[in-house]
C-alpha cells in the first residue's frame, strides 16, 4: 500500500469560533483551509440558512516538517482554548489519490430537450445527433444536474433565435449562454456578481469554442441598463436565479432588457413562488407564455409585446 501523502486535521466547533480555528490552521496548512457547515431552507424564500456545528479542515503534506507543524497547530489551538472552549483536533492520514477522478465517476451525460446534451468535460460525446454543452461540474453554479438549469436550458433550445443576441443574468457557469450560442445565437452577454462565475463561464465558453462570441462582465441589470456593455437589449433574456432575486431584478428594470417581441426565460422558482413571480412580470407589461415543471421547481416564459405603430 502506498504511503499516505497528507495529514488531515479536523476540528469540529461552533460557528462563533470557526474563523479563529481556521486562522490557526491556515498558518501551517499552506494549501488553505476548508470550513463545512450544514444548510437548511426554512421557507420558500430562504436562500439557505446555516445550521449545526462547523468542521474546519486543514491538510499538511507528509514530510520532515509535518510533525513540527502539527505540534504548532496543537499549541495554537491550546492557546485559543484558554479564551474559549476548543475541542481536540482529529487527525487522519489520507492518500494523495486523484481526487478529481474519484468524484468524476458520479457525473453522467444529461439529455435536454430534443437537441441538447449536457456533457461533463472529460466524457466523449457518444450522442453525435445532439449538441453537446461541455461543462466542468467542479466549478460554479449551473452544472446541469439541478432541475432549474435543466428546465431553463430546455426552454433555451425552444426560444433561441439563430443570429440574434442573448442576455444571461446571473450566468453562473455560463451553461445557458453557451447552450444558446451552440444553438445559433449570434452573441451572448453574460453577467454575474461573483468572480468565480466569471472565471468558470470563461473557461467553459472556451471549452465549447464560443468564447469569442461571449461577452463576460461582473455586474447585473443596473450595469446593462446604464450602457456599460456592448449589448443593452436582446430578443432572449435568461435568468436562472432564486425567485426573490428575480423579483428584485424586475423592480430594477430587468424587463427593459427585452427587445419588443422578445422573451424572457425564468428559472430557479419553487411552486409556491410561481404566482408572485408571474404577477411581478405581468406588472412590467410582459405576457405569460408557458410554464414547465420538474418536481417542485418551475420555469416560466414571458413575451414582451411588440411596439404599437
Amino acid at each position: 500500500m502506498d504511503k499516505p501523502s497528507w495529514l488531515e486535521i479536523c476540528v469540529i466547533v461552533d460557528d462563533e469560533i470557526a474563523e479563529s480555528v481556521a486562522e490557526v490552521l491556515s498558518r501551517y496548512a499552506e494549501n488553505g483551509v476548508v470550513v463545512e457547515r450544514g444548510i437548511e431552507y426554512n421557507d420558500a424564500e430562504d436562500v439557505g440558512t446555516p445550521f449545526g456545528p462547523c468542521k474546519v479542515f486543514g491538510y499538511l503534506p507528509v514530510n520532515q516538517e509535518m510533525e513540527e507543524k502539527r505540534q504548532r497547530i496543537q499549541e495554537g489551538l491550546w492557546h485559543l482554548g484558554q479564551i474559549t472552549s476548543v475541542p481536540e483536533p482529529e487527525f487522519k492520514y489520507i492518500q494523495d489519490e486523484d481526487w478529481m477522478a474519484s468524484w468524476k465517476k458520479f457525473y453522467k451525460p444529461i439529455l435536454i430537450g430534443k437537441k441538447l446534451l449536457i456533457l461533463p468535460a472529460w466524457i466523449p460525446n457518444e450522442n453525435p445527433g445532439r449538441i453537446a454543452v461541455k461543462i466542468d461540474p467542479s466549478m460554479a453554479f449551473g452544472t446541469g444536474t439541478h432541475p432549474t438549469t435543466q428546465l431553463c436550458l430546455a426552454m433555451v433550445e425552444d426560444y433561441t433565435i439563430p443570429g440574434k443576441h442573448v442576455i444571461d443574468i446571473g450566468c453562473g457557469s455560463g451553461i445557458l449562454s453557451i447552450g444558446a450560442l451552440l444553438l445559433g445565437a449570434d452573441r451572448a452577454l453574460a453577467v454575474d456578481i461573483d468572480d468565480e462565475s466569471m472565471q468558470s463561464s470563461s473557461e467553459n465558453a472556451e471549452r465549447n469554442g464560443v468564447l469569442d462570441r461571449m461577452e463576460l462582465h461582473k455586474g447585473s441589470v443596473a450595469e446593462i441598463r446604464a450602457g456599460e456593455y456592448s449589448i443593452q437589449q436582446a430578443p432572449i433574456v435568461l435568468a436562472n436565479i432564486l425567485a426573490p432575486i428575480i423579483i428584485r431584478l424586475f423592480d430594477g428594470g430587468m424587463a427593459d432588457l427585452i427587445t419588443p417581441g422578445g422573451v424572457i426565460l425564468l428559472s430557479g422558482i419553487l411552486d409556491e413562488q410561481e404566482e408572485k413571480v408571474r404577477k411581478v412580470a405581468e406588472s412590467c407589461g410582459l405576457q405569460f407564455i408557458e410554464q414547465r415543471h420538474i418536481n417542485d421547481w418551475v420555469a416560466l416564459a414571458f413575451r414582451k409585446p411588440d411596439l404599437l405603430i
